[in-house]
């Protein structure tokens, strides 16, 4: 059995291991990488590289930018302006961080950057309103997804020049095309989440109810309003949270203005922003010293940082390789691009997705001379690729568990795993049943 073989077992093995009290998964994984090194032969300040030091640096500044917004009351205020937006329709709640985050990444923000920006806006509501963390997470990073493809976000720009420099011509229309076929793939994921959801209960219906206190309600509950439908109030999330000061709002919004700014204008890192804005509010609301850094949800870093760090080496040792070399036939050119496209999806499950779909347009040109569509191609390898990314395992995840209650992450990341791993089998399928013949 080779080395690339045994890294795929002790990988199911870590996830088995789960069910025993008292596993620590990102600390098992960090043991893993080293041990695994060792008998791979790889040296240890190698193995340390596969350490993801720009993740590290990402979650804790935006976690703790928004931790700042939080402690000062700012969050809350800023959840009760999106409210009135949806005229406090609980159906429609969850629609807000779809459009914010489809929005921008359709302007052009980095996927990690909007799902910084997002995230803790969608694990914001949920968690005042009663809606289903998990639709809430999966609504606010398919509005993202949504606009991946557009004509200035990184997918889309990443499209062109790929297919030009491959030799696959596009028609003038591409950009328009993939921009289009981006949002219809959202809007249908979001459609059945919200139908399921209400189904089942996870999103409420009826109407949210105003908070009386300013925005830091400091109680859980339901009730009804004046016209006698369904309130809800604010829970443990914001307990801690004093009614935000009008100076207190203006510096925290403008802080958060300028992260946003900086990073999709002038493609400044998101993270050492977050850090840099967290400080600021620190010292000049005098915050307790601390506060932010314990908000900081360090469980989270250490489990991501170690799943990744022992996927790079997986990664390095040939282990998804063997795996695309497994799902590999030969058939038609519809079929074989099925096949890449589950190839995508399998890789990007545990790796960076556009990584992957970079690593796999090379496998295009075959398929487009034998009669694929070039535009249906590159949409369906695109959405497979991404399609699979809302799971725990990445940067993604780690964002969304770490702007979520410490309470709810246990369960999250259940269900995210859950949702990540029905997702492989079922979005390449889609993506390529829905594109593959344009």
């Amino acid at each position: 059995m080779s080395v690339a073989v045994v890294s795929i077992v002790v990988l199911v093995a870590l996830f088995v291991a789960t069910l025993l009290p008292a596993f620590d998964l990102g600390m098992a994984a960090l043991a893993a990488a080293f041990l695994l090194g060792l008998a791979a032969d790889v040296p240890v300040a190698e193995v340390t590289g596969f350490f993801p030091a720009d993740f590290f640096v990402l979650i804790v500044g935006v976690t703790a930018l928004f931790a700042a917004a939080q402690l000062n009351g700012t969050l809350d205020w800023l959840l009760d302006l999106l409210m009135r937006l949806v005229g406090g329709r609980l159906l429609l709640i969850p629609l807000v961080p779809f459009v914010v985050g489809a929005v921008l990444t359709a302007i052009g923000t980095l996927p990690a950057a909007a799902t910084a920006i997002v995230s803790p806006i969608a694990l914001g509501l949920a968690a005042r309103h009663r809606i289903s963390p998990l639709v809430a997470a999966v609504l606010g990073i398919t509005g993202i997804i949504s606009g991946l493809l557009s004509p200035l976000a990184v997918y889309g720009v990443t499209a062109r020049e790929l297919s030009t420099d491959l030799g696959v011509e596009l028609p003038g229309s591409a950009p328009v095309t993939f921009l289009l076929g981006g949002l219809f793939t959202g809007l249908v994921v979001a459609a059945g989440l919200l139908l399921v959801g209400v189904r089942i209960g996870a999103v409420p219906r009826g109407r949210a109810g105003t908070p009386t206190d300013g925005g830091g309600a400091s109680s859980q509950g339901t009730g009804t309003d004046a016209e006698g439908r369904v309130a809800v109030t604010t829970p443990v999330a914001t307990q801690v949270a004093a009614p935000a000061r009008r100076g207190a709002r203006v510096l925290t919004v403008a802080c958060l203005l300028a992260v946003v700014v900086l990073s999709v204008g002038f493609d400044m890192h998101v993270g050492y922003l977050g850090l840099t804005a967290a400080l600021v509010l620190q010292v000049v609301l005098r915050m307790e010293p601390g506060a932010v850094v314990a908000r900081v949800p360090w469980n989270v870093v250490l489990l991501i940082g170690g799943l990744l760090t022992y996927v790079g080496l997986m990664q390095h040792l040939g282990a998804f390789e063997r795996i695309s070399e497994l799902l590999r036939v030969d058939g038609s050119p519809a079929l074989s691009l099925l096949v890449l496209c589950y190839i995508a999806g399998v890789t990007s499950f545990a790796a960076s997705s556009i990584a992957v779909f970079v690593t796999a347009m090379p496998l295009l040109p075959p398929l487009v001379e034998a009669g694929v569509s070039p535009v249906g191609g590159v949409l369906a390898l695109a959405l497979a690729s991404v399609l699979v990314d809302i799971n725990p395992l990445g940067i993604t995840g780690g964002l969304i568990l770490g702007a979520a209650e410490p309470s709810v992450r246990p369960r999250l990341f259940r269900q995210l795993l859950t949702y990540g791993l029905v997702s492989i089998p079922i979005a390449p399928f889609l993506a390529w049943a829905a594109f593959g013949w344009w």
